[in-house]
This record gives C-alpha cells, structure tokens and sequence, in this order.
C-alpha cells in the first residue's frame, strides 16, 4: 500500500470528524446555512479523498459504497442549487458512522 492511501484515509476521517463538531443536532443543522455549507464542503472534500485512493483499497474492502461515495460528489458540486437538506442529514446520521467505523479499521490495517 501507498503512503497516499493512508493520507487520503486519514482525510476522510478527519472531514467525519470535523462534520460531527459542527453538527450537534438536527434543528441546528436545518436552522443554520452556515452548518449546512460546512458540512457540504466536508462531504465534497471527503468524497474526493474516495476517489483518489487505490482500486486495491476499493476491491479490499467491498463493505463500503465506493461509487455511491464518488456519485455523491458528483451530486452536490454539480446540484448545488437543488441539494437536498434530507438527504444530506440522512448520510450525516445514518451514513457517516458506519463509513468512520470503517475507515478506521482500513487504517489499522494499513499500519500492519
């Protein structure tokens, strides 16, 4: 594995984590357009750490919905006018722990 995998993997994480420090609940969130612009510019960032890293990482760990990762990229650079407030809390809450679980554990497994 590539040094770059680990710091694409970190990065991802660390747009989790800066997603969870903004977000502390739903009202906030739908109440804030500037919790909603951070949280969009994370989920950008993050899904284009995804795309970066290497087809091996991808194929290792087929748990996680890499493509969907990288088509919602897609959606909210290219959508930005009709972004769902929905959708984006339904992949902050239901999405982005179960993705930050895994990341981690693809991180251990880099450092072995």
């Amino acid at each position: 594995m590539t040094k770059d995998n680990f710091v694409y993997i970190e990065h991802m994480i660390d747009c989790i984590l800066r997603i969870d420090e903004y977000v502390d609940s739903r009202e906030k969130f739908y109440h804030s357009h500037l919790i909603q612009d951070a949280v969009v510019r994370n989920l950008q960032i993050m899904s284009e750490s995804s795309q970066r890293l290497a087809e091996t990482i991808k194929t290792n760990y087929p748990g996680i919905a890499w493509r969907e990762i990288s088509g919602f990229r897609n959606v909210l650079v290219h959508d930005y006018l009709g972004l769902d407030l929905d959708m984006i809390w339904s992949v902050v809450e239901q999405e982005l722990p179960k993705l930050h679980t895994t990341l981690e554990i693809i991180l251990t497994d880099l450092t072995r």
